[in-house]
């Protein structure tokens, strides 16, 4: 079908409205999905350190992230790829699960909770109020924190970090192979990315993985198979247990993270697919937001950490896609992503960790938009950023950073640039870490 085609695909997505084609569309779709196929692969293995079956993990992965990208294509006719937050899968079993100790179901009750927060958002005017409430160096600063956060974890499952009693931390031996395996796989994708090639982060981790196996560390397990039942994360989350009063800060950590995400990522990829109309108004970004905050609902009820919209869409809009085509096209790739469980349960930790590493450095970019001359708003992005991998929780960067914010500006007579809500998520941190 070309670009003068009146048929269904082109009625439902307005290809020619949007000057593209339906082979462009797919091209664009098959592109986004390899950018960003590492996520299969990353997703279960950080799940499975958290209780749940690796399995079924893999199985909700590709679901959760199929549902999503058909709800962005046919409602909000975006180009934009999702899956579960990377980050946020990471806080999901190392701090909520592994530091403060609650079940992986419980921790799934806080996803959906805060889903449906994001959602009832999206569909008011709460949304935008927040969005403008919270400054913009913080907004910075929690992406960047999450990176780091992230890096920490990768450094850590790869061996290149160790714990150490004396030291806290040191790092670990190179002489080890899975240790190297994990460097090469970091310098990999590093390298092949600069150089833009095609699904560098997937490509590098199945390489390693190959590699590995050819030392004898990896155990080859096939290819295709049945996909594995999804039945022990189907409708697990635990509501009731996530309403309790430690939760607070979980489930905002949830909320903020995914919400700023979300709407930083959307914005950037609406210029770059030209969906900004001549007024600079963005074109269906309501109902974009919409779906994101549905997905993380829908991705709750398979057995998934927070759904998001991915940065790397981005890739295949450079490759043409300008409609919610391009999206369905990577839901479909997603969905036929089930049937390589074997595949996936080959991945090495070290592999994973590799592209957990890169995907860490990326995410620290937004320091470079912080306002360092004006030190009550460097100070508190400082707090955020550094307090999530130093003390193992997303949350905690996000209070601290709040608090400190709040406490500077009204110190040193700035009380105008507080908002209400700013206050008022600070009194909640504040109870939170003198009561809890």
């Amino acid at each position: 079908m070309n670009l003068e085609s009146n048929g269904f695909l082109d009625r439902v997505f307005k290809l020619r409205v949007h000057k593209t084609s339906v082979k462009t569309e797919l091209v664009a779709g098959v592109t986004t999905f390899f950018t960003m196929a590492y996520v299969i692969f990353v997703n279960p293995n950080i799940m499975a350190e958290a209780g749940v079956d690796h399995g079924a993990a893999f199985v909700a992965t590709c679901i959760g992230a199929a549902l999503a990208c058909f709800l962005m294509g046919l409602y909000a006719n975006w180009p934009v790829g999702l899956a579960p937050g990377m980050g946020l899968n990471a806080f999901f079993t190392y701090t909520v699960v592994g530091e403060m100790g609650y079940s992986w179901q419980i921790a799934l009750g806080a996803v959906f909770i805060s889903g449906v927060l994001f959602m009832i958002m999206s569909l008011s005017r709460i949304r935008e109020w927040l969005l403008n409430s919270i400054p913009m160096s913080l907004r910075f600063a929690m992406g960047a924190g999450v990176g780091l956060f992230l890096g920490l974890i990768g450094l850590k499952t790869a061996g290149i970090v160790v714990d150490n009693p004396a030291t806290l931390l040191s790092m670990g031996s190179f002489s080890d192979p899975s240790v190297l395996l994990a460097a090469l796989c970091f310098l990999l994708i590093a390298i092949l990315s600069y150089r833009n090639m095609f699904g560098a982060i997937l490509f590098s981790m199945l390489g390693v993985t190959a590699l590995g196996w050819a030392l004898g560390l990896v155990e080859y397990q096939g290819l295709v198979s049945t996909p594995p039942s999804l039945a022990p994360t189907w409708l697990a989350m635990d509501v009731q247990g996530a309403f309790n009063v430690g939760m607070i800060s979980v489930i905002l950590a949830f909320l903020f993270v995914n919400m700023f995400d979300t709407a930083g990522t959307l914005m950037g990829v609406a210029h770059r697919a030209h969906l900004v109309d001549d007024h600079g108004q963005i074109k269906n970004l309501p109902r974009a937001l919409k779906a994101d905050s549905t997905s993380s609902v829908m991705g709750a009820f398979v057995g998934c950490p927070p759904v998001t919209s991915y940065v790397e869409s981005a890739s295949g809009v450079a490759a043409g896609g300008r409609t919610g085509l391009t999206a369905v096209t990577v839901g479909l790739l997603f969905l036929l992503a089930v049937f390589f469980a074997p595949l996936a349960g080959m991945i090495p930790a070290y592999a994973t960790a590799g592209a957990l590493i890169y995907v860490a450095m990326l995410m620290m970019g937004g320091l470079a938009h912080i306002n360092w001359e004006d030190h009550s708003d460097s100070i508190p992005a400082i707090v955020t950023a550094v307090m999530m991998p130093l003390t193992f929780s997303i949350a905690n960067g996000i209070a601290l950073g709040f608090v400190t914010y709040t406490a500077m500006k009204l110190f040193t007579g700035q009380h105008e640039k507080i908002s209400i809500s700013l206050y008022v998520l600070s009194a909640i941190f504040i109870a939170k870490f003198a009561f809890l």
